[in-house]
């Protein structure tokens, strides 16, 4: 058995080796009302559908775009909006309890999931090279995360890999991230799988968001 100080910061400061640790799969779900406003700039969005992807790439990732004349709401409408977006709560989802637990086999470690999230299951990360191995290839590190408070999932820090690769079938994005919410008591697993075909349609889109209690100092 290998000790928790052992562990690489990484994973070591949310999980402990070995430890059966309680998680459960979540979803962000925004009041029923902002579904009005969505619709009006989805509406406006179709109208100058190249427009609407410039200014969103200009947006960070996980954001609401800030507010334009051309995302067809008033300044009013964009204000209720962002009110309604603050009100958005993070849910169980029914029969998504996991469980979580992180082991070292032949060098590599893995944070072992059940059920809903046992994809996580079947990542390796290398200490050596602060790298993560899947099934479809080496996963780089990306910058720590530092998400602002009105992103999806809101204020959370913690650090994040990614693997892509485009050939002439298509394009395939996997990141993996694991941190902690800005309460300071619950973990994250974030998991995305995307493949898309060469001619844009998608062919698989995977989402897991996990929240866990993390481990008493």
């Amino acid at each position: 058995m290998v000790s928790g100080q052992d562990a690489p910061d990484v994973l070591g400061k949310y999980l402990r080796v070995g430890t059966m640790t309680k998680g459960e799969v979540v979803v962000v779900i925004p009041p029923r009302e902002i579904s009005k406003y969505v619709a009006m700039v989805e509406e406006a969005a179709e109208k100058d559908p190249e427009w609407f992807r410039t200014y969103s790439a200009e947006t960070k990732p996980g954001l609401p775009l800030p507010f334009h004349e051309k995302l067809g709401l008033s300044k009013e409408e964009y204000t209720k909006y962002r009110a309604m977006w603050a009100k958005r709560e993070m849910k169980a989802v029914p029969n998504g309890g996991v469980v979580i637990r992180l082991e070292q086999q032949k060098g590599e470690w893995m944070v072992r999931v059940s059920g809903e999230g046992s994809p996580i299951s079947l990542l390796r990360y290398l200490e050596k090279t602060d790298e993560m191995r899947s099934p479809n290839g080496i996963m780089s590190r990306l910058e720590d995360v530092d998400a602002d408070k009105e992103s999806i999932l809101g204020a959370w820090k913690g650090h994040e890999w990614k693997f892509q690769e485009e050939t002439a079938l298509g394009r395939t994005k996997e990141n993996f991230a694991i941190g902690k919410l800005a309460d300071g008591k619950s973990g994250l697993l974030v998991y995305r799988l995307q493949e898309v075909s060469f001619s844009g349609r998608l062919l698989y889109d995977k989402s897991l968001v996990i929240r866990f209690a993390l481990p008493a100092k």
